[in-house]
């Protein structure tokens, strides 16, 4: 039977309420209970410290029986979670629990014993039996007169073991983890930092330099840079400081701030979900470039290479990607009046060309874009869009050689969207080319721009090698070419000639480069000129072509030089073995290649002390100057003396293997092939993201200029009036014919622009 109200004794109505909140921190759930109950424990007096001693007892016991329901529980769930699992109307349902035992079981009268049939068996509830007796007990000695005042008794019950234990279990349950413990919010100057920061693209574009950005960034913070991370880290964990990149400690302050919120940026306008998968054991890398074979230029010969050593590791799949240029174009750039018909013949004479030089067998595809020749800029323009021409699913890693010139008239995907990581090296100082022309000044400035603009939305890294060329968004300084390993092998020859006493060096000086005179020859005339005097009985050889050589050659004859001209030829060639210094004054070179051949071959180097010459200056063999008087030094010295040969050490240095190794490593391509997801690949020290935890100002900034970009060379006037060659935002018919194409509109129809 049900416990009934005492007729002996009546209690106010705030005993009642207290009894009822002290019940309810021993369950929350048991709603009938505490309805039936008020007026019985009302009675409850000087039973505390008993009820206190017989809880652990009760709560062995339920441990015990909660242990028998676990295997009962794990079919529930089990049930539960089956695809085929249906919820029913109520009352119909084929699984339910039925939890009345727990109420009859407090309320049925001592002695009485009932048993649970069900869908899961008997349920013998020994935990509630044994609360419902003690509960019997407490009410037989509440009826004493020497009871003590209910709310004593419940103050007591509120500081017992076993409430405090339940608190603390409650507050293990529901605290925060303890990383994310007392992280305070961003203030003023760390807001401030970050927008300055997150608007370095923009300020960059509009004429503020990124240094100046980054002292701001540091200005704002380094009044608290050691305690920056302190107060968002674990007590006692100061890893994370040790860098001393304040930009990587404000990303990991911020991160840990949207972390601690449970913020989780996924993405916005202007990224692209495109990028592909690597679905295959091996990673995909296409090297595009801007000239090709037999034009010896630096562009055509050392993307070739670098695909050849990049494919002779076997750990990826290369891809390289150059011109293809119409016949007409063909007899206006390639020497000898060498022309092919088909790009297969072209494919066929490039390789045999590689594969002579190197000494193996090239193992990479080599595909073909549209291209036009532009007699004004001297250069091969891409008609069309250049990345339809690597399919979808080898779009993994794009290495584009000269991305500015790539970039300049791109009308199509943007090539970060396409690929997982896109890298860019530059070739080519343009703007010491252009500031030559007639009102260089301007041009070069609206080309400096324009190259920030073309690298900051279609590269993830860019690599110049050398000082010499502009500052461009998310480069870095590092020479990834090498030398021909033919070079190497003469200067191996020489060296032991050399040390069996025999003459090696018969001749003088020389120089060797494309007859323009942006190539170094006005610097060479000017200091000829300016001291023939002091350089009497001088002589010395030119061999090159080019566009500029009628005037050149006149210009000499004129100042009555001591210099021969002769028509160009390869380094290479017997002919210039026995010559001892080669003489190069060029200023407009990033990095001259015949420089680096020259000193492969065990000769003297003369040229200026430049930042384009900054890698060659580590050998002793390269003498450099600084100033006219300085150049007339140097030349009598290296005429005077005898060259050393190179180290084991100097030579590896020079060699493509050792160019391979620096390009892995400064287009943090080693860590991507070895990566196993490959396309994410901005993560943060201790596994917290940074850049996916929330949106990124400059990613936006990025991809707005892209598709400004894109918009601005749709335009066939704009584009013409920018000097780009009329037609080449789409492939013409001849490019059709010769590369087997479908025609533009059927290609890319507008209704899909």
């Amino acid at each position: 039977m049900n416990f009934k109200p005492p007729e002996t004794k009546t209690t106010s109505s705030a005993s009642s309420m207290t009894a009822e909140k002290a019940l309810s921190l021993i369950t929350k759930g048991w709603e009938e209970v505490r309805s039936s109950a008020d007026a019985d424990l009302q009675l409850i007096k000087n039973r505390a410290k008993e009820f206190e001693n017989f809880v652990p007892k009760i709560t062995a016991t339920a441990t015990t029986e909660i242990e028998k329901l676990r295997p009962k529980l794990s079919e529930i769930r089990r049930v539960y979670s089956s695809p085929d699992f249906k919820w029913a109307p109520k009352g119909k349902g084929k699984l339910r629990i039925d939890l009345s035992g727990m109420r009859n079981g407090i309320v049925r009268e001592k002695g009485m014993e009932e048993e649970e049939e069900g869908q899961f068996g008997e349920l013998n509830w020994e935990p509630i039996k044994a609360f419902r007796d003690r509960l019997r007990e407490m009410e037989v000695e509440v009826k004493s007169p020497n009871s003590s005042n209910p709310v004593e008794i419940f103050e007591g019950i509120k500081k017992s073991e076993f409430v405090e234990k339940v608190k603390s279990s409650l507050k293990s349950i529901c605290k925060e983890p303890e990383e994310m413990k007392g992280v305070p919010p961003l203030d003023v100057p760390e807001l401030l930092a970050y927008l300055v920061r997150q608007s370095s693209p923009f300020l960059d574009q509009i004429g503020i330099r990124r240094d100046i950005s980054d002292k701001i960034v540091e200005s704002l913070c380094s009044k608290r840079r050691n305690k920056l991370l302190l107060r968002s880290l674990p007590e006692g964990d100061s890893s994370l400081i040790e860098s001393d990149n304040i930009n990587d400690e404000l990303d990991l302050r911020i991160a840990s701030v949207l972390q601690s919120t449970g913020h989780h940026y996924e993405g916005g306008f202007w990224s692209d979900s495109t990028r592909q998968n690597v679905s295959d054991g091996k990673r995909h890398v296409a090297i595009v470039t801007t000239a090709s074979l037999p034009w010896m230029t630096g562009t055509a010969v050392n993307p070739l290479f670098r695909a050849a050593y990049l494919a002779k590791s076997e750990k990826q799949n290369v891809t390289l990607l150059v011109p293809w240029l119409c016949k007409s174009d063909q007899e206006l750039v390639y020497p000898n009046n060498l022309t092919f018909t088909s790009p297969e013949e072209q494919e066929l004479y490039i390789r045999n060309w590689l594969e002579e030089r190197v000494g193996f067998k090239t193992d990479f595809k080599i595909s073909f874009y549209p291209g036009k020749f532009s007699k004004e800029r001297r250069s091969i323009i891409p008609a069309g869009d250049t990345s339809q021409f690597i399919p979808s699913r080898d779009a993994d890693i794009a290495i584009l050689e000269e991305p500015e010139h790539l970039n300049w008239y791109h009308h199509g995907k943007r090539w970060t969207d396409k690929f997982n990581h896109v890298v860019g090296i530059v070739h080519t100082n343009y703007l010491e080319y252009i500031k030559r022309e007639k009102n260089g000044a301007l041009q070069a400035f609206l080309v400096k721009h324009i190259n920030n603009w073309v690298t900051r939305a279609h590269c993830d890294k860019v690599l110049r090698l050398s000082a010499a060329t502009q500052d461009l968004p998310r480069s870095v300084v590092c020479n990834v070419h090498g030398v021909n390993p033919k070079f190497l092998k003469i200067g191996e020859k020489m060296a032991a000639e050399r040390q069996s006493g025999q003459q090696v060096f018969s001749k003088g000086a020389y120089f060797l480069g494309k007859m323009v005179w942006a190539k170094g020859y006005r610097e060479l005339i000017d200091l000829l000129a300016k001291h023939k005097s002091d350089l009497d009985g001088f002589n010395m050889d030119v061999f090159g072509n080019g566009e500029d050589a009628h005037e050149v050659q006149t210009t000499a004859g004129t100042l009555n030089l001591n210099v021969n001209f002769m028509k160009g030829r390869d380094h290479a060639d017997d002919s210039l073995h026995s010559y001892k210094v080669f003489i190069n004054p060029s200023i407009s070179d990033v990095l001259c290649t015949a420089t680096a051949e020259a000193l492969a071959m065990g000769k003297f180097v003369v040229c200026a002390d430049h930042p384009s010459n900054e890698f060659f200056q580590a050998f002793p063999n390269c003498l450099t100057y600084k100033t006219s008087e300085d150049f007339v030094a140097k030349v009598k010295e290296a005429m005077s003396s005898e060259p050393q040969p190179l180290t084991p050490e100097e030579q590896y240095k020079l060699s493509w293997e050792a160019a391979t190794q620096r390009f892995m490593e400064y287009s943090d391509l080693d860590k991507l092939l070895t990566s196993e997801t490959g396309g994410d690949k901005r993560r943060s020290r201790e596994g917290m993201g940074k850049s996916v935890s929330m949106p990124n100002l400059g990613g936006m900034v990025d991809g707005s200029l892209a598709f400004a970009h894109y918009c601005l060379t749709g335009n066939e006037l704009l584009r013409l009036c920018s000097g780009a060659i009329p037609g080449t935002r789409d492939y013409d018919k001849q490019h059709c014919e010769d590369l087997r194409l479908l025609p533009p509109q059927v290609e890319s129809p507008i209704y899909g622009w």
